[in-house]
């Protein structure tokens, strides 16, 4: 198994101790502010190649996740997860094959592209993309 899948799984682990150490309380009746905690969901990195201005292959780095605050939504798009995925795959694959040699990538456009692909995917508003890095080497 490679490590870094495994590095990938340390935060969904957090994620599911977090919520473990939360039921309890939530279940003794504990009077809270009302407000539930948000779902992140962290996809990680996407890549895709790109066309340096020395002609050379480069490449095109994305770090994605989502915030889904609904409960049923967040179960929703932790279980569409492959299929999320392969949708932010297929658009930054698409952005990059467009983008000139030595342009620098437009950030909102990309950002705007995979929301669309996010709520094609998930069928429901209510999940917003997270966009971390975007580096192009």
């Amino acid at each position: 198994m490679d490590r870094r899948q495994l590095f990938s799984l340390a935060p969904l682990a957090g994620a599911v101790l977090a919520a473990a150490a939360v039921a309890p309380a939530q279940a003794s009746g504990s009077s809270g502010g009302g407000k539930s905690a948000g779902g992140y969901i962290r996809f990680g990195t996407i890549t895709s190649t790109i066309i340096r201005p020395d002609g050379r292959r480069g490449v095109l780095t994305v770090e994605t996740g989502l915030d889904v605050p609904d409960p049923e939504l967040n179960a929703e798009a932790t279980l569409e997860g492959p299929r999320l995925r392969a949708a932010f795959n297929t658009v930054v694959q698409g952005f990059a094959a467009g983008l000139l040699p030595g342009a620098v990538p437009d950030v909102d456009r990309l950002h705007r592209a995979l929301q669309v692909a996010t709520f094609r995917t998930l069928r429901k508003r209510g999940a917003v993309l997270l966009l971390g890095t975007v580096m192009v080497a």
